[in-house]
């Protein structure tokens, strides 16, 4: 049975909750001094207890302005814990399951759209699980729940993401620095959502961490990264994130196809875990395929998709995804095979990736209770017989300089070393070579090679591949003075990217043939420069790219 509040008849709510109440959930409404497992009508919302060391406030708008574990108010007490900034819920109701399972659902049409979302309790657990159904993205952009903590209460967050001490925004409102060349931001210091396992924040005795669950109907593939903490610089917050869309990452392109924001599924299950302080094991969400959640696929209606996987180079990781307009799945490549189990119902495009660039795909249709076999052939590009080569083809700017931190800190921080401009000599060591080709900063790039009379008497193909691009960047080379043609603007995200922690774009590759008049016998000099129709901010959002691998093929 349900305790619901009647919207359009306001005057009957208290009367019509306690009736229902009394009714349905007496073993429930014990009162809290005895630390029972019940939910309480309070205020056209609910006060439930976990009857363990939970205890928290869902109000009339659907949002959780109070959450005390042992006693200890953990929420920000001027702001509610909510998704996105507020779900302005029209219908709060309460229903259990089983006599140990609390569910309140709560739905809004405040947000463009009808959004249901679900907080979900066990007896005796120390969880707020949740699931998610929009109909619409969010009016704000982005579809996300925030846990709102008290900074003093959670003050051990990621460093990188913990603005507190901060001397000024140095990019926008959300990039800050400190008075030791440091910078910190929310986009800082997460993991990509393949390695999504749990993360949060502690303090004295106590711990708050996101379990964030299966990525299914989020955007953005195996690769992409979003804000997962912030210490948001007054002191006041410890928000801990569970972000499922955002516009962070808009004209992404997956497995050939745009991706958007992926609406009427559920999003979810993931869970809110409270602890002593210790890091918490991803929590069992089984028992939720039970409670009827709008949009729910049990597992008996799933299937998997399996085969082998050929074409990698040697010692190279492979990943395996799988993406249409409702769900994304991915999984990894061991012994030159792949299996894929767990998927809805459904045509998908799949994508053989080296490291994070595509290399081969193919076509999946998955039925309930099915296992399709499909072999996947990929090409790498480094099977073609080069000169030379700058880097590896793997989608990623990680083994260049700066390239292993473009995800934990802004490029001007001072433990960055220094950009440039390079010149950069082929066979030297490849963290000389930039990550990221910035106009502003650390143009040009200068590579200087040597070819022999045979090598410099024919023509031949450069290639440059880049992993993401800001302001319409794209290289303008020049080799012995003589400058090649400048390619079209390839498509990429609209966000800041190389500032805000990610080089995950639109891996692109430029191909030139240059005719064998433009080299020499002996030493040659190429230059590297972003070429851009675009106005540059400032030395870093100016017109940019990452690079993934620079070749000049035999």
């Amino acid at each position: 049975m349900e305790i619901k509040y009647p919207t359009h008849r306001p005057h009957l709510r208290v009367r019509i909750t306690c009736l229902v109440v009394g009714l349905a959930c007496l073993a429930l409404a014990i009162p809290r001094a005895l630390g029972a497992f019940g939910a309480t009508p309070s205020s056209g919302g609910f006060i439930v207890n976990d009857g363990a060391n939970l205890v928290f406030t869902v109000n009339s708008s659907g949002d959780m302005p109070s959450c005390k574990y042992k006693g200890t108010e953990l929420n920000d007490q001027s702001k509610a814990s909510c998704i996105a900034s507020g779900l302005g819920a029209s219908s709060v109701t309460c229903t259990t399951n089983g006599g140990n399972v609390i569910i309140i659902k709560c739905v809004s049409t405040a947000l463009g759209g009808t959004l249901t979302h679900y907080y979900i309790v066990q007896s005796g657990v120390d969880n707020i699980y949740m699931a998610t159904y929009p109909t619409a993205e969010p009016s704000v952009g982005e579809l996300r729940y925030i846990f709102r903590g008290q900074f003093n209460v959670l003050p051990n967050g990621p460093a990188d993401s913990n603005n507190n001490g901060n001397t000024g925004a140095i990019e926008s409102t959300d990039v800050f620095g400190h008075s030791n060349g440091q910078t910190t931001s929310k986009y800082y210091g997460s993991a990509r959502a393949k390695d999504l396992t749990v993360q949060g924040a502690t303090g004295s005795g106590v711990g708050v961490f996101t379990a964030f669950g299966t990525r299914e109907s989020s955007t953005g593939g195996p690769f992409v990264r979003d804000i997962e903490n912030q210490g948001d610089g007054t002191g006041s917050d410890q928000e801990i994130y569970n972000y499922m869309n955002s516009g962070h990452h808009l004209n992404l392109t997956i497995n050939g196809q745009a991706e958007g924001f992926r609406v009427n599924v559920l999003h979810g299950p993931y869970a809110f875990v409270f602890t002593t302080g210790g890091t918490p094991s991803v929590p069992s969400m089984s028992f939720i395929a039970n409670l009827g959640l709008m949009g729910y696929v049990s597992s008996s209606g799933r299937g998997t998709v399996h085969g082998s996987a050929s074409g990698l180079d040697s010692g190279a990781s492979g990943m395996v995804g799988f993406a249409n307009s409702t769900a994304q799945y991915w999984t990894t490549v061991s012994g030159g095979s792949y299996t894929c189990s767990g998927m809805k119902p459904g045509t998908y495009t799949a994508t053989l990736y080296q490291g994070e660039l595509s290399i081969g795909t193919g076509s999946a249709n998955v039925s309930a209770g099915g296992n399709t076999t499909l072999n996947l052939t990929g090409s790498s590009p480094t099977t073609t017989s080069t000169i030379w080569r700058i880097g590896t083809w793997d989608g990623t700017p990680n083994e260049f300089l700066n390239g292993q931190t473009i995800m934990i800190r802004h490029p001007s921080d001072s433990r960055n070393t220094k950009w440039g401009p390079v010149t950069y000599a082929v066979g030297s060591a490849i963290n000389k070579f930039p990550a990221v080709q910035f106009r502003g900063t650390n143009s040009p790039t200068t590579v200087t090679f040597t070819l022999t009379s045979a090598q410099a008497g024919a023509a031949r193909t450069l290639k440059i591949g880049i992993t993401d691009a800001y302001e319409n960047g794209r290289p303008s080379v020049s080799i012995n003075g003589h400058a090649l043609s400048v390619p079209g603007i390839p498509t990429e995200p609209s966000d800041r990217s190389f500032t805000t922690g990610t080089y995950r774009g639109n891996n692109t590759t430029f191909s030139w043939s240059i005719p064998s008049s433009d080299f020499v016998s002996g030493a040659n000099s190429m230059t590297i420069t972003p070429a851009s129709g675009s106005s540059d901010s400032g030395p870093w959002l100016s017109a940019s790219f990452a690079y993934d691998c620079v070749e000049l093929d035999n």
